[in-house]
């Protein structure tokens, strides 16, 4: 099984490649810092967020809420979403197909 390495995606913020297949891929985001933010964006693929700790708040289309530990649910395809983190944590996403823009 390949190890990916931890990539610095902004101020605060890694992500590491779990397992990767081309019709599924899970992926953990690590936010060490409240404040730290998540850009806004969107993507062909269908997300899934799993909140592993922490807390934060999202924007999902055009709704803000916040999730905490144990929450999860589901990005639509093309859906614009982001996240600032309120108390530092893990996500864990899956996407499909894969994000091959990830590795």
């Amino acid at each position: 099984m390949p190890e990916f390495p931890v990539v610095s995606i902004g101020e605060n913020v890694t992500r590491q490649i779990l397992s990767d297949h081309p019709n599924l891929m899970v992926v953990a985001f690590r936010f060490s810092k409240a404040g730290a933010i998540g850009a806004l964006h969107s993507h062909p693929h269908v997300q899934s967020t799993y909140v592993e700790s922490g807390r934060f708040r999202f924007t999902l289309g055009e709704s803000d809420q916040e999730f905490g530990p144990g929450d999860s649910f589901v990005i639509p395809s093309d859906q614009t979403h982001g996240c600032v983190c309120l108390e530092p944590g893990k996500l864990v996403d899956s996407f499909t197909p894969r994000r091959d823009d990830f590795l």
